[in-house]
């Protein structure tokens, strides 16, 4: 059976599925059979696993980091949010319906059996396994029912690093906080404690750790410096989406700019989708939710959305709606991915009530209708492009691999595997379409070539292969920060 290591966070965004993910590079690099483990996780960026189950989409990096096939059992609970207080529920890569907070609160316990089956599975397989925490730990109105942080690791007997975030500040009060609020089975859990995302001089620092001692004498288990890493996050609460990304080039870049501009929708979704787009020299990706942001954009992108109806709405409400009709009509690329190319049809219907119902009249770009039905469809796709016709010609022909999660049904008129074209308009529902260099580039040298852009394309990486070559920069940094001796220790090995 597997030995084990849980990583736990003062609260979020302190970094706990990026230290997984190096952690489990590290260890994979040591020799050692590793595997991920999230019991409960809230998120709206998934993946689907080979045998057709949906998990979080920072499971699957992870997987990648400890060189395993990403599999359900990594992530048995997966909360995708539709709502501020309603989820869908989704148990060993499945859904199983949606649920309000209350409700959901007073059956989780009822799934134990499952997380414990997942993690055994795992444990049959490996040597060590990594578990992530979420949230905060010390939620004390929460902890009597908690299957994800101390109560996960009672359960499952697992030793604990404390991770803080050091970089808004505060981060003695944020450890120090954390740990008085556990009670002494839990504190003795813990055993070393971690300072995350510091920038400067560590030596600054170091008079600030002796000085801490007095108050607990949990011992440090590394300082880790903050590391611009180019990976998949986990949810909408990304800095990724409050800002204009150049990558590739800097903000100070010249010639010529490539505008993408992506609908940042209420509920987006897999916005990892968009991640390699990011790093490509020449290009600027933006996150827009304003009609005036629009202007100039040589593409637009309607992302997926764990709630197309009330999303397309949103933007009716927003002015969106008329302005990407108004550009699309003077010749800008329009592509939207599986919610975003719901919206780009005629109609979205929701008679099942998956949505919770209704009827939205849709952007009418593409010669589409849609059905909400209970089914949802998980599933891997790969293949070639068909034969297109019109601007998105030069895509054909095209070999991509994705993935499809959604709950609709669309009707075409036409369809060419993978896409649906109707002039300047595409629409898919695979994720991730991008993430295949040939297809990113290809689309390039479309926009290029409207654009009377005389000059060479840039080159595109493929998105696994630039996601690995950033984990072993994430790995060769902690191998570094970290106490490795101690964490071997709290480990038993």
């Amino acid at each position: 059976m597997a030995k084990n290591l849980m990583i736990q966070g003062t609260m979020s965004g302190v970094g706990k599925s990026i230290l997984t993910a190096g952690i489990l590079r590290v260890l994979r690099r040591d020799g050692f059979r590793v595997a991920p483990f999230k019991s409960q996780n809230m998120a709206l960026n998934s993946f689907v696993t080979p045998d057709g189950r949906e998990i979080g989409r920072a499971q699957a990096l992870q997987a990648q980091a400890a060189g395993m096939e990403p599999s359900a059992d990594m992530n048995p609970i997966l909360l995708k949010p539709m709502g501020d207080t309603t989820s869908q529920i989704i148990v060993n890569g499945l859904p199983i319906g949606n649920m309000r907070a209350a409700e959901y609160f007073k059956m989780k316990k009822d799934l134990i059996p499952d997380i414990k089956a997942a993690y055994n599975r795992l444990a049959a397989d490996t040597d060590i396994i990594v578990i992530e925490g979420a949230g905060s730990p010390v939620e004390i109105n929460l902890r009597e029912n908690d299957i994800v942080n101390m109560g996960l690791a009672e359960m499952l007997d697992a030793p604990v690093l404390l991770a803080g975030n050091i970089d808004p500040g505060g981060v003695f009060a944020q450890l120090l906080g954390t740990v008085q609020l556990m009670s002494e089975s839990e504190k003795a859990r813990v055993k070393g404690l971690i300072i995350n995302k510091f920038r400067g001089d560590v030596s600054l620092l170091e008079p600030g750790l002796d000085m801490f001692r007095p108050y607990l004498d949990i011992p440090f288990a590394g300082i880790v410096p903050y590391v611009e890493l180019d990976l998949d996050e986990e949810d909408s609460v990304s800095e990724r989406l409050k800002i204009r990304k150049n990558a590739g080039s800097g903000e100070n870049i010249t010639g010529d700019i490539i505008e993408i501009k992506v609908i940042r929708l209420p509920f987006i979704s897999n916005y990892t989708d968009f991640t390699i787009l990011e790093g490509i020299p020449g290009v600027r990706l933006s996150y827009v939710n304003k009609a005036e942001d629009l202007e100039g954009a040589d593409l637009i992108i309607l992302p997926g959305t764990k709630n197309t109806l009330s999303d397309l709405k949103w933007l009716k409400d927003a002015g969106l709606y008329d302005k990407i009709t108004e550009l699309s009509d003077i010749g800008a690329l329009i592509v939207g991915i599986c919610g975003g190319f719901q919206m780009l049809g005629r109609v979205v219907r929701d008679k099942s009530g998956a949505e919770g119902g209704g009827e939205e009249k849709g952007l009418s770009l593409l010669p589409i209708d849609t059905d909400f039905k209970d089914e949802k469809t998980l599933s891997q796709v790969s293949g070639e492009i068909g034969a297109l016709e019109g601007v998105y010609k030069p895509l054909s022909g095209l070999n991509v691999a994705g993935y499809e999660i959604h709950m609709g049904e669309t009707f075409a008129e036409r369809a060419i595997f993978p896409v649906i074209t109707e002039g300047n308009v595409l629409g898919t529902y695979m994720h991730g379409i991008f993430d295949t260099a040939d297809f990113t580039k290809a689309l390039l040298k479309i926009i290029y070539e409207k654009r009377g852009i005389n000059a060479e394309i840039p080159e595109v990486e493929a998105a696994a292969v630039h996601q690995d070559k950033e984990l072993d920069k994430l790995a060769d940094v902690l191998r570094d920060s970290l106490d490795w001796k101690l964490i071997y220790n709290a480990i038993g090995i």
